[in-house]
């Protein structure tokens, strides 16, 4: 069945499925409420500990280096993820969460600079484990909750993430000034504690995992092939790492483009503020989204929104910078969650472990390399030129996926009529 047909019989179908559906699925309500507790608790610490490590050191440099720590263990995404396929997944989730708790503890002891290690290993900590549930989750997902709602849950989980980062780092900011730095720590590993228990709660039949047939290594590089020779997955997922590398572009010249509105530098913070509220709306109406347009349209529509959020942007106007804020965040989340639909529905389970890790390194990864380029070139470049440039970029990148995709052999988790 091509795509355009998916999405036709799919849009038929639109009253008996969607977000009231899924939150009535007992499993995909734990989930999602495990998403919102954790994500909370992350997004709280995750600015903190920038905060904290500045309020010790006065250094912008080392405050700088906590965002390095919790994402450099994404480089190796690909070989952790390969550990979600040697367990059962959700023993591996309920691990993970409580490990990161019992690991947050130890930031107690951080109380002077000379202390500042022991807070970046638990940040490293952090973000490999982080890797791991991520890969864990996305395998079990598709056990967990059914395959004609994956799409409104990866929407819903976008979502729920984009909604805690608009709430949680004020709350966080705020718990820290008032009562330090541990007791942030404290807020994040309860909230990871809560995760666990939600997880722990969900029905779901697992079976054994087979022994593995080749070592690590054979198994990390099987799953990054079957990716990329994928006929479905290897465009979306290109499309959105090259998409995601733009967006860091695009991140670094959000002063340039406030300065020219006559602004403050805080105003940066309204602009986020306006890119999540877009987020959080295209979240929740992905899943019907997906079932009109199929996977593939819906991404390059996503992709065209942030061409044209560029090309606002460069206005020097309020209301079209905040009108572009907006449309990156309805585009950009589109092909990250098109593309984790399609890794869960597309992928046999035994590997989706591996191969939704080797996914999220190919769709995140380019984001720093694109904040260190943007960096580099709105020192050099007119921001405008460079937004314009990037538009163009972006509406090339988009083209492609309008071109409806050739079938897919049938995967195992495939179900029918699921567009890729």
């Amino acid at each position: 069945m091509s795509e355009d047909e998916q999405g036709e019989s799919g849009a038929g179908q639109e009253k008996t499925r969607g977000t009231g559906r899924l939150l009535r699925d007992r499993n995909a309500a734990l989930y999602l409420g495990g998403v919102v507790v954790s994500g909370f608790g992350t997004s709280a610490m995750w600015l903190a500990c920038g905060i904290w490590v500045k309020d010790l050191t006065g250094s912008d440099g080392l405050a700088a280096l906590c965002t390095f720590a919790l994402w450099a263990p994404t480089l190796a995404g690909p070989a952790l993820g390969t550990l979600a396929d040697r367990t059962r997944r959700r023993p591996l989730l309920v691990t993970a969460n409580l490990v990161l708790a019992a690991a947050l503890l130890a930031l107690f002891a951080v109380d002077t600079p000379d202390r500042l290690w022991l807070l970046f290993t638990v940040l490293v900590l952090y973000g490999t484990v982080g890797v791991v549930h991520d890969a864990a989750e996305a395998a079990l997902v598709p056990a967990a909750v059914r395959p004609e709602l994956l799409g409104d849950f990866n929407g819903l989980r976008m979502a729920a993430t984009e909604g805690m980062k608009l709430v949680a780092p004020l709350a966080g900011a705020g718990l820290l000034a008032a009562y330090g730095g541990p007791r942030v720590a404290l807020l994040d590993a309860a909230t990871f504690v809560c995760a666990a228990v939600l997880y722990a709660l969900l029905r779901v039949r697992e079976p054994a995992p087979e022994p593995p047939a080749a070592d690590w290594r054979k198994q990390t590089a099987e799953g990054a092939r079957r990716l990329w020779r994928h006929p479905l997955l290897r465009p979306l997922v290109t499309a959105g790492g090259a998409g995601m590398l733009l967006s860091g572009v695009s991140g670094a010249a959000v002063y340039p483009v406030v300065e020219a509105l006559g602004r403050p530098p805080a105003f940066a913070g309204v602009v986020y503020v306006a890119q999540g509220a877009g987020s959080v709306v295209v979240g929740v109406a992905s899943g019907t989204l997906m079932r009109r347009l199929g996977g593939r349209r819906f991404a390059a529509c996503g992709i065209a929104l942030t061409a044209l959020s560029a090309a606002l942007q460069s206005v020097p106007y309020e209301g079209a910078v905040l009108a572009g804020a907006v449309a990156n965040g309805l585009g950009l989340p589109a092909v990250l969650i098109a593309a984790l639909t399609a890794v869960q529905t597309h992928t046999p389970r035994e590997w989706l472990g591996r191969v939704a890790a080797t996914a999220n390194t190919l769709l995140f990864t380019p984001t720093a390399v694109g904040v260190a380029a943007g960096a580099a070139l709105v020192e050099t470049v007119d921001h405008r030129l460079l937004l314009l440039t990037l538009a163009v970029l972006r509406l090339l990148l988009a083209l492609p996926l309008f071109r409806p995709s050739r079938p897919a052999v049938p995967e195992p988790n495939s179900p029918p009529g699921q567009a890729g």
